[in-house]
């Protein structure tokens, strides 16, 4: 690829970015997810999956828009973030139980984290660009995101990090 000399250049490769790290969230949660025993957790992360296809679709529609090459670029920080979620919930997990689900929900919010970075810096260059419409799209999606992250949150402080603490 050609060195990147524009502010749309950096948005378009950018944009491939997120595609791949979408996608790698998108196969890691279905190994995760079986780990999960809180309820409300299992269908948290299910309902997200949906979210991270339709950003997904956000995306390629974007890069089409904007590019003649609709094709991801490999994203490394994703793959390291999915490499310890599994690391940390699969390979070297907490036995069942809430310290496990206590696991999940601190590695899904660091992949979420880096989702909601990305999509609000392309956001912020949707903006710099006068790409309103892009913009628009890509601060709602940083809003599911938020929003999801928020309840996560919730769930964890209200029920599983305080049944996790009383194992201790």
């Amino acid at each position: 690829m050609p060195k990147i000399a524009t502010l749309k250049e950096l948005y378009v490769d950018e944009l491939k970015d997120l595609w791949s790290a979408n996608d790698q969230m998108a196969k890691a949660l279905p190994k995760i997810l079986p780990q999960a025993q809180n309820q409300k957790l299992i269908d948290m992360l299910q309902g997200s999956q949906k979210g991270i296809a339709k950003h997904t679709e956000l995306l390629k529609a974007l890069i089409q828009k904007h590019d003649n090459e609709v094709k991801k670029e490999h994203c490394k920080g994703m793959e390291g973030l999915v490499q310890e979620a599994i690391k940390h919930t699969i390979d070297e997990a907490p036995e069942d139980g809430p310290v496990l689900d206590a696991a999940i929900i601190a590695q899904y919010q660091r992949m979420t984290h880096y989702g909601i970075t990305g999509f609000g810096t392309v956001m912020a260059f949707a903006q710099a660009l006068k790409l309103g419409d892009d913009a628009k799209k890509l601060e709602a999606a940083v809003k599911d995101m938020y929003t999801n992250d928020e309840l996560m949150t919730e769930l964890a402080e209200s029920a599983v990090n305080v049944s996790a603490a009383s194992q201790s």
